[in-house]
């Protein structure tokens, strides 16, 4: 690639996030004369790729198809090739970051769901009961992504008054410790500016379930109406799948954003670091207990059952922590044979230890 071409390259893809690290990652590709270029949409199979050319159509079948781990996805950056019919990705640039779930298959597959995202922008509505133990669960995948966190609460002017939301940010901070958390009302505008600011940084992924606002959220930060947008239902608040594709968007203030599909399921995939993060204050507390193996259960000396009985940590926050940390050991057990394999000692020990405690209680004449 000559230096009239990189430059021209660099002036195109600057706002989609092009830099010069990424440059120096495809540079192998560009002697093949191969393009460099950013998927913003993928479906079926193929995707549409903004290069310094435009916006491309190209088949994704060169790139290993059947690791849904492994397929192009929306934030890759990827080789394309110049022309052809049809016109192929060769490759995508390894990943800074990825947002992935566990899929629901029953051979416990990670589904990535976006690449290389820097801010994480998990939408709660408040015109429905706050759910901290879901917005538990979307905090740990966006920890274990690499992506900074960011809760912004959508529709606060569906809250009578500003004491009320007050209380409810004040909630969910408690639930996410070291995550901003902002109330956003994208009919009066409130809030938009401060989340604006947050995402003109980098590029960032909007999660949530239907009817969370995302797709207005969306709209309102991009300063037009672009995302298609439903109401949701006034039963229980849930929405429709407004959005159907992740879809990557520049924003006018700097920035690009990731639009995603409201998540049903939002399954763990190996994140015990994104989960400790979640709840670092007890793994904080668990550094105090008096065995290094605590499960905070009911033995001696635990820092984080004494906290609860004091008052200190919420009895929920271990609840969802227990029900967090099983959940991600069960997805990774079922890849990783070694761990199944201490699992199950661990099992059989604590069996053992079960065992003879009832026969030390029963006495040595019980069998008589």
């Amino acid at each position: 690639m000559t230096s009239s071409s990189a430059a021209s390259v660099s002036s195109a893809l600057a706002p989609y996030g092009w830099d010069d690290a990424w440059a120096d990652e495809f540079a192998p590709y560009g002697t093949e004369g191969l393009l460099p270029g950013r998927v913003i949409r993928v479906d079926r199979g193929q995707c549409d790729v903004v290069t310094a050319d435009g916006v491309l159509r190209a088949d994704t079948a060169f790139v290993t198809p059947h690791d849904p781990m492994r397929v192009v996805c929306t934030g890759d950056w990827v080789a394309v090739e110049p022309g052809g019919n049809p016109r192929y990705v060769r490759a995508y640039l390894p990943r800074r970051t990825a947002f992935v779930r566990s899929t629901s298959s029953k051979r416990s597959e990670g589904q990535i769901l976006a690449a290389n995202v820097d801010h994480a922008i998990v939408a709660v509505p408040l015109s429905v009961e706050l759910d901290l133990g879901r917005i538990e669960r979307f905090l740990a995948l966006a920890w274990e992504s690499g992506a900074q966190p960011l809760v912004v609460l959508t529709k606060a002017d569906l809250v009578p008054d500003a004491v009320t939301v007050a209380h409810l940010v004040q909630d969910v901070e408690t639930s996410a410790p070291g995550v901003p958390v902002v109330p956003v009302s994208a009919v009066d505008g409130d809030g938009l500016d401060v989340v604006a600011a947050i995402v003109a940084g980098g590029t960032s992924v909007l999660l949530g379930q239907s009817g969370a606002g995302k797709s207005t959220l969306a709209n309102a930060l991009l300063g037009e109406d672009v995302m298609a947008v439903q109401a949701t239902r006034d039963v229980d608040g849930k929405g429709r799948h407004t959005t159907t594709t992740r879809n990557l968007l520049a924003l006018p203030g700097g920035g690009v954003l990731i639009d995603t599909p409201g998540l049903r399921g939002v399954g763990l995939w190996d994140a015990e670091t994104g989960v400790g993060q979640v709840f670092s204050e007890i793994e904080e507390l668990a550094e105090r207990c008096r065995f290094h193996d605590c499960a905070h259960e009911a033995e001696p000396g635990c820092a984080v059952l004494a906290a609860v009985e004091d008052g200190d940590l919420p009895e929920r926050r271990l609840h969802s922590y227990r029900k967090l940390m099983r959940e991600n050991q069960r997805i990774v057990a079922k890849t990783d044979a070694r761990l199944r394999a201490e699992i199950r000692k661990d099992w059989k020990r604590k069996g053992a230890i079960g065992r003879a405690a009832m026969e030390a209680k029963r006495g040595p004449h019980w069998r008589s």
